[in-house]
């Protein structure tokens, strides 16, 4: 199964305070020693991280009752997934993991440090979310240069589409083995820094909203502004 190489998105300083759940104007401000802090981690984690992105484009046979029917007598169904995939001429499933190195290097430093333990787990929620957007932007790029339109990626969890429906779906079609990536019986994915998602591509995709409208936080999230309208 292929494994997209060569992806090292850069994570600055601001993505880790969002991560944490911080507004890094306010921060900078209120409480500039925790910049310092998360710049330290992001230099301490950043040669922990293993970036990886698996992947898998099936084409796409019909829709029916919420049920995406793909090639080889493979299927996604869902609300969501019917509400965006129904145009899609092919899906792509997309794994993005960073590994368990910096997960295992941040529970050993929260012992003796949690502030800087906190941090580094602000860097490894920062690195997949930039690793995911960056694989979409490379799919969605590669669709744009066929003339071809995208979803926006649609993940378990998002309004339409539960993680105890959406998950074991991309586990079926996903050899996650080669990248080391597992699905326990409760849907949690590990090493706890993975994300996954799928896309559909298509000549008659028109794109529209963002991975935002179908957040189960999107009522309440204050960083809505700061993503782009794809995702």
């Amino acid at each position: 199964m292929p494994i997209l190489e060569g992806i090292s998105p850069i994570i600055d300083v601001d993505q880790v305070l969002k991560a944490q759940g911080a507004d890094p104007e306010i921060i900078r401000k209120r409480k500039p020693q925790l910049v310092k802090i998360a710049q330290n981690a992001l230099e301490q984690g950043y040669p922990y991280l293993d970036f990886k992105v698996l992947f898998r484009e099936i084409d796409v046979l019909s829709l029916k009752h919420e049920r995406l029917k793909l090639e080889d007598q493979h299927e996604l169904k869902g609300k969501l997934i019917a509400e965006h995939l129904g145009p899609a001429a092919k899906v792509i499933l997309i794994l993005c993991t960073i590994g368990s190195r910096l997960e295992d290097y941040s529970l050993n430093t929260i012992k003796s440090d949690p502030v800087t333990g906190l941090a580094l787990e602000g860097v490894g929620s920062a690195a997949v979310e930039a690793l995911a957007n960056a694989a979409c932007n490379y799919f969605e790029e590669k669709a744009h240069e066929e003339n071809l339109g995208s979803t926006i990626p649609l993940s378990p969890g998002m309004i339409g589409w539960s993680v105890e429906e959406g998950q074991p779906q991309i586990f079926k079609l996903l050899d996650t083995n080669e990248i080391g990536v597992s699905l326990t019986t409760s849907y949690l994915m590990l090493p706890r820094k993975t994300l996954s998602m799928v896309i559909g591509i298509g000549a008659d995709i028109k794109a529209g909203g963002k991975t935002c409208d179908y957040c189960t936080m999107n009522e309440t999230c204050a960083y809505q502004h700061q993503y782009t309208s794809s995702h």
